[in-house]
């Protein structure tokens, strides 16, 4: 990336700035610039599109999205001690970055949203990823600002985003993901990409909207799949009691005896319309 961007090593970077990551902020810096391009790569070709990104430390995978041709790039940054390294990069890519600092769960990213295509890529920090991700896909309008997300998560919530009913990892994040989008896990990270290296193996899960998800409401969807999986191993009928237990199960077609990780997101789609 040196060499591409001639900019300097994030390593001398990080030492300059004293930018040591602070795990009360989430923070694992990806320093192989090998990776930050093919994390880039994957949310397909960049070229007149601009990019959201959510924490982006010292810049390194700002700058593989920059050098592989986006035409802006925001991004939303907490830390203040990473601005002075962010600077740098704007810098060098006159027009092209936008720094905004503060809180990316607090952010209208829609109010953010200019003229043409919109992509968002990040590796979010561990502590509001699933959050943010949640946020994305229950926007008030369908199809959503973003044309795609290429996010990096612990393979953990990776597998629980892509995961299909009678899936150990399927769950309420599987029926909101499956419902609105297309996902599937691009390629593991392993630990010593990051500095400091984090105790799992990360991933990067790529989503494209569906353009027309079966019609129901946000809202009910998420109190259905919240009331199921609290208490995953109990039968329905038990389950959703709060709801209307057996009587809304019979109203929308689902044996009461199931439980919520054999239902297939069509089968909540019914539920939730059926509240």
């Amino acid at each position: 990336m040196a060499a591409l961007d001639g900019l300097p090593p994030l390593r001398d970077v990080i030492r300059r700035h004293e930018l040591d990551a602070r795990k009360a902020l989430g923070q694992n810096f990806l320093l192989d610039l090998n990776l930050t391009q093919k994390v880039a790569r994957t949310a397909g070709s960049l070229e007149g599109v601009t990019v959201f990104e959510v924490g982006p430390g010292p810049g390194g995978l700002t700058r593989a999205i920059l050098a592989l041709g986006a035409r802006k790039v925001i991004a939303v940054e907490r830390d203040a001690r990473c601005l002075p390294a962010l600077a740098e990069v704007a810098e060098h890519y006159p027009g092209r970055l936008e720094v905004i600092e503060g809180d990316a769960l607090k952010t209208d990213f829609e109010a953010l949203v200019p003229e043409g295509p919109v992509k968002i890529i990040a590796n979010l920090p561990y502590n509001v990823g699933t959050q943010l991700l949640v946020n994305w896909l229950l926007p008030k309008a369908w199809p959503p600002f973003w044309q795609s997300l290429t996010l990096m998560f612990q393979k953990e919530v990776g597998q629980r985003i892509v995961a299909h009913e009678d899936d150990d990892h399927y769950g309420r994040l599987g029926v909101l993901c499956g419902w609105r989008t297309d996902a599937h896990m691009a390629f593991d990270v392993p630990p010593q990409a990051f500095t400091p290296p984090p105790k799992v193996t990360s991933t990067v899960v790529h989503l494209v909207p569906k353009a027309d998800p079966l019609p129901c409401s946000a809202e009910k969807l998420e109190r259905v799949t919240q009331a199921a999986f609290g208490q995953r191993r109990k039968m329905l009928r038990q389950s959703l009691k709060p709801l209307g237990g057996e009587a809304l199960l019979v109203k929308a077609g689902i044996d009461p005896a199931r439980r919520a990780e054999t239902l297939s997101v069509e089968e909540f789609v019914r539920l939730a319309n059926s509240l």
